[in-house]
């Protein structure tokens, strides 16, 4: 099992790989997507400080059960993304495209690996939870809610938008004070992250627990709220996000014929049974 530390771990970015066409994904405009509205509406109602809070408390003492890797992996084969406006494939699938695409690009295996895995945190839904408090984009709770998240509207349905200790600029944050110190709202990002820190260096752990933060890395938020081991990560995050995004087709790799290269790749990074 490696066990690199971020301090350890130092990595310059490598060059920028050529992308597809930004205008063919996440169009929340095309005909038949209601039922992606239906998961935002749930999702940003939901989605309180004392929400978040709650769920932390209770999933990251990681105390369910003990699995696998590829146990949780295998879940991962029954469960297709309600969050997603682009393609409807099971999740394993969405994982080997986004591993492939980057080893392809002979980025280090660890890259790969997060490729692989960053979505193994919504095995939450194995154990109960709906997809509303697991997968979708991710945002700050407990200051006011961007504009520029997907569906912006529905956060009039939350609470905390009338509550005065969270819907100013800054809420219960401080300038610069650091993601870290952010409390973000609940989903597989966060629960992987917290499972998987110290197995990986640090860009990758930023990857993990910040891909599905569009309004950051994408919409260039929360900008007031960061601090430079943020800025210098941001880079990593958003060349993630090209793969994680724009290798999604509707022709999936067979994973019987990768496996054996997986197997070997988790080995070196990941314990061979992980307490979910």
């Amino acid at each position: 099992m490696n066990t690199m530390t971020a301090s350890t771990a130092p990595f310059a970015p490598p060059l920028l790989a050529a992308e597809p066409d930004r205008t063919a994904f996440r169009d929340y405009a095309q005909p038949g997507i209601e039922r992606v509205r239906t998961f935002y509406r749930n999702n940003h109602q939901n989605q309180t400080f004392d929400f978040v809070s709650g769920k932390k408390a209770r999933w990251l003492a990681f105390a369910q059960r003990e699995m696998t890797p590829w146990d949780a992996l295998d879940f991962l084969n029954t469960l297709v993304d309600e969050s997603d406006p682009d393609i409807e494939l099971p999740q394993i699938s969405h994982l080997l495209q986004t591993a492939e695409a980057i080893r392809a690009d002979g980025h280090p295996d660890w890259f790969v690996l997060t490729g692989f895995i960053h979505d193994l945190g919504k095995v939450l839904c194995l154990f109960g939870e709906p997809q509303w408090a697991v997968v979708g984009d991710t945002f700050p709770v407990g200051c006011r809610f961007s504009d520029r998240i997907v569906y912006p509207e529905f956060f009039e349905l939350n609470p905390d938008s009338r509550d005065a200790r969270y819907n100013t600029e800054y809420g219960i944050y401080s300038p610069g004070c650091g993601l870290d110190a952010v409390q973000m709202s609940w989903g597989h990002d966060e629960y992987l992250y917290h499972l998987l820190k110290g197995q990986l260096p640090e860009p990758a752990l930023y990857m993990i627990r910040y891909h599905s933060f569009y309004p950051w890395h994408r919409e260039g938020q929360y900008g007031h709220l960061t601090n430079a081991q943020d800025e210098a990560n941001l880079q990593w995050v958003r060349k993630f996000n090209a793969y994680d995004l724009y290798s999604k087709n509707a022709r999936p790799p067979v994973l019987a014929e990768l496996k054996p290269y997986y197997d070997d790749l988790m080995a070196k990074y990941l314990p061979a049974s992980l307490k979910l």
